[in-house]
């Protein structure tokens, strides 16, 4: 199944676009050595948030991001213009290292194809289940959850905070949302910060639309907060898990209970 979807009878949707890990055999073939690694996985994600908030909907995609990202737009515009960034098919890895074998890039047409074969049913899905909670709830809340290394000099400077926060600089929830999230940050002990150089991917800015019930957000988390090596095989430190798992669990029930302040209702 590309898409798996578990509905739950609450406000927020889990939203997991990059813990796929399949790949197509002859797709597989053509990426080289170092796309063969899969390195640009957001490893363990989906095993993290299992189980953390009862009633929540998940949807996530089962396919690897270097076959087509479904956190980026159908036309491709940079997230981060001026920035380095990978796009819709990436090229490169987060290092900038090319991915695929010469002449085995996929070209214009191909991304075409594998957008409306792959992108499209997953946000299809995605659109249908927050249209379900919308309907259920008067509200929904969509929750993009994402994790990458720690350092990576050729997207960012220095070590990125533990906890990352993206809301589209306030514009993809209502302001009480990003502030309760927050709030939880602050608590944790972990080092965080909101719209630093993840603001939210093509999925938050697309679907955040407060003034119609819709709040999103990303929540990008540093991989050395669950993992014990941001380096292949990149196992889960399960001591990192469980201290972090308390942390977004308070942050998901926190989302969850406030409903009724978005105007929405309880069922």
């Amino acid at each position: 199944m590309l898409v798996e979807v578990v509905q739950g009878d609450g406000p927020v949707i889990l939203g997991l676009p990059h813990t796929g890990t399949w790949l197509p055999d002859d797709v597989f073939a053509r990426l080289n050595p170092v796309g063969q690694r899969l390195a640009d996985t957001d490893w363990h994600i989906h095993e993290l948030y299992a189980g953390l908030l009862p009633g929540a909907t998940t949807v996530r995609a089962t396919f690897h991001r270097y076959l087509i990202d479904a956190n980026r737009g159908p036309d491709d515009a940079s997230l981060y213009p001026g920035q380095n960034t990978t796009g819709l098919c990436p090229v490169t890895d987060f290092d900038g290292r090319p991915i695929w074998r010469d002449g085995e890039a996929p070209g214009p047409e191909e991304v075409a194809e594998r957008t409306a074969a792959y992108h499209a049913p997953y946000h299809r899905m995605l659109a249908r289940e927050i249209e379900r909670v919308r309907a259920a709830h008067g509200v929904a809340i969509l929750y993009d959850c994402h994790s990458i290394r720690s350092v990576i000099p050729y997207l960012f400077d220095g070590v990125l905070p533990d906890l990352n926060v993206g809301t589209a600089e306030g514009t993809s929830c209502a302001p009480s949302v990003e502030a309760a999230v927050l709030a939880q940050c602050r608590d944790s002990g972990f080092t965080y910060v909101a719209n630093g150089r993840f603001k939210g991917g093509w999925t938050t800015r697309h679907y955040g639309r407060p003034e119609a019930g819709v709040h999103a957000l990303q929540m990008e988390l540093a991989q050395a907060t669950h993992l014990a090596t941001e380096a292949p095989p990149f196992a889960c430190d399960p001591e990192r898990a469980r201290r972090l798992r308390r942390t977004l669990g308070g942050i998901l029930e926190t989302l969850a209970g406030m409903t009724a302040d978005l105007g929405g209702r309880d069922v």
